[in-house]
């Protein structure tokens, strides 16, 4: 009943933490036009706006509700791949980048910059190599007998150094006037070229792999007790690992190409939801990935009003990211127990 609660308390905060970033900008929008617009819109309600109706449309749909959706895709998405990983491996300090995922779709998005002009192909280049860093970690750990787990973060650390320094590669060769600065960049991530198009384009795949994420959860409480355990309850171990490493890559890559690399996310956010509703994963899973929305909402707002400028969201992510872990480490066991 409580963690019924919780998740219900949590989609309504995220959903009026939406309606309230509407509103927020450089651009001042009330909250009353944000509402009498939707009411318009929605129902076809008569409403008196204050501003230009067009400029408001443009405003909330064309500019702000894209950023706004984009930022719940991709704490939604950390969030769960980290929760998912961290009972996966059963280890706390996993993150969606363990297995090379996130150094493989960065790499992927440079090396598009460099080839070509075109911000699509950018994208797949980014999505292509971030599913190739992975496939190389699993590659990696086939290769060898012995314990899965441990084969596969090793493979994953391998996959991870090799598309890293390829992305160094890259960099070095760049051109240090144009295409250089704009990698850099990119690499702190943001949400500033989230547009509808890319919404449309990673909605399916982003709301597909959370919502079997989710349903494949109680598979989770089960791998975290071990495989041997998991082996004599009639669990097929390899096939469910794969299936949710395969949805976890998918869930991660998409998250860099919407706004680039965005650290501590999938570390800290299934930490938090762990000591509010415990380590069961069937209430886990959607948990984290409410929380994780809400919070990168929250971060992106501050990023984009606290200064004239516009911070780049990595930044923020990792300076808030780090001190909250280090606060929260010498609870966060109390979720493991």
């Amino acid at each position: 009943m409580r963690r019924g609660l919780v998740i219900t308390a949590l989609s309504c905060t995220l959903v009026l933490v939406a309606m309230v970033s509407l509103a927020l900008g450089k651009y001042p929008v009330g909250i009353e036009d944000v509402c009498a617009f939707f009411a318009w819109k929605t129902f076809n309600v008569s409403a008196a706006f204050s501003i230009d109706r067009q400029l408001l449309e443009d405003i909330l749909f064309n500019i702000r509700l894209p950023r706004i959706i984009g930022a719940i895709f991709v704490g939604a998405s950390l969030s769960i791949s980290g929760a998912a990983f961290q009972a996966m491996f059963i280890n706390p300090l996993v993150s969606p980048g363990i297995l090379g995922v996130l150094a493989g779709a960065s790499f992927g998005a440079a090396l598009g910059m460099v080839l070509s002009k075109s911000w699509f192909f950018v994208q797949a280049s980014c999505f292509v190599f971030g599913f190739l860093a992975v496939m190389a970690a699993i590659g990696v750990a086939r290769l060898y007998k012995g314990n899965s787990i441990i084969l596969l973060i090793l493979g994953g650390v391998i996959s991870g150094a090799l598309f890293t320094s390829l992305l160094s590669i890259v960099k070095y060769l760049a051109d240090p006037y144009n295409q250089l600065p704009a990698i850099i960049y990119w690499l702190m991530g943001g949400l500033t070229l989230v547009d509808g198009n890319a919404i449309k384009t990673t909605a399916v795949p982003v709301v597909v792999g959370i919502g079997v994420m989710v349903s494949l959860s109680g598979y989770l409480n089960v791998l975290s007790m071990g495989d041997e355990e998991a082996r004599a309850m009639g669990v097929p171990v390899e096939r469910i690992r794969f299936i949710l490493i395969i949805l976890a890559t998918v869930l991660s890559a998409v998250t860099v190409v919407l706004a680039g690399m965005v650290g501590w996310v999938g570390l800290i956010i299934p930490h938090i939801a762990r000591m509010i509703v415990g380590p069961d994963n069937r209430v886990l899973i959607p948990v984290s990935a409410l929380i994780g929305a809400l919070y990168l909402l929250v971060v992106d707002n501050v990023s984009r009003l606290l200064f004239t400028s516009e911070i780049p969201l990595g930044i923020i992510t990792s300076l808030v990211g780090i001190p909250f872990f280090a606060l929260v480490l010498r609870r966060a066991g109390r979720g493991w127990s």
